[in-house]
């Protein structure tokens, strides 16, 4: 059988099936919004009947009906995060109306943060602020222990001089995409701001979105930093 006549085959039945799909649609424009909720939810719940959480479609199709309706217009699934947490009941799952993250890493001095703010600004990174290893990083030949130490004044006035550009900048909150070590997670508490490390990539555009972040190449020396 020729190829042409086998994709016009499959152009009629294109055209039959989007005849049937308008013959069958319904039309909600003409509904009130607890009708338009209410087809919604049987739309969720047909889906779920295929899932393993079958059995509580009642409970999670309300659940998916609200995190949806409260998406822009352009209705990017990506905006909706699902966090998997071992152990409870599944009906312990609950829905957070904003953006959250699993509790990242944290050292000594992350207890001292504060947890709570209004309407702060939020810095997020894809910077490292940790002091690593020599033998991490390069090999380095030198002659006298002076030498070496100017070699370490070096690296603690870098991470000092991207702590001090990021509290100029007057963020309330530091996150970061690449880890935040035990210095920099102190010095973030002794002023009053609260950071987190090793955030998934996903959450940070998450909360870029909702604050209407900008993201910047450079902002006060620092590369790769978002500010919202």
């Amino acid at each position: 059988m020729h190829s042409q006549t086998i994709m016009k085959g499959y152009r009629d039945a294109c055209e039959k099936c989007i005849a049937r799909i308008k013959e069958i649609a319904v039309r909600i424009s003409d509904k009130t919004e607890a009708e338009k909720r209410d087809l919604l939810i049987k739309c969720s719940e047909t889906s779920l009947n295929s899932k393993i959480i079958a059995n509580n479609k009642s409970f999670f199709s309300n659940m998916v009906v609200d995190a949806v309706t409260y998406l822009d217009e352009d209705l990017q699934k990506s905006d909706i995060g699902i966090k998997k947490i071992t152990g409870g009941s599944i009906t312990e799952s609950f829905m957070v109306t904003g953006v959250c993250f699993k509790k990242t890493f944290s050292y000594a001095g992350f207890e001292q943060q504060p947890k709570s703010f209004e309407d702060p600004k939020i810095a997020m990174l894809n910077l490292e602020l940790e002091l690593k290893a020599e033998k991490d990083n390069a090999e380095i030949r030198i002659e006298s222990p002076e030498d070496f130490q100017k070699i370490v004044d070096a690296e603690w006035n870098i991470i000092y001089a991207k702590l001090d550009a990021i509290v100029d900048s007057g963020a309330k909150i530091v996150l970061s995409s690449l880890p935040i070590g035990d210095l920099a997670t102190q010095y973030f508490a002794d002023r009053n701001i609260f950071c987190a490390g090793r955030v998934p990539k996903d959450d940070l555009q998450r909360v870029a979105k909702a604050s209407g972040a900008i993201l910047q190449t450079t902002v006060h020396g620092l590369t790769d930093e978002v500010l919202g």
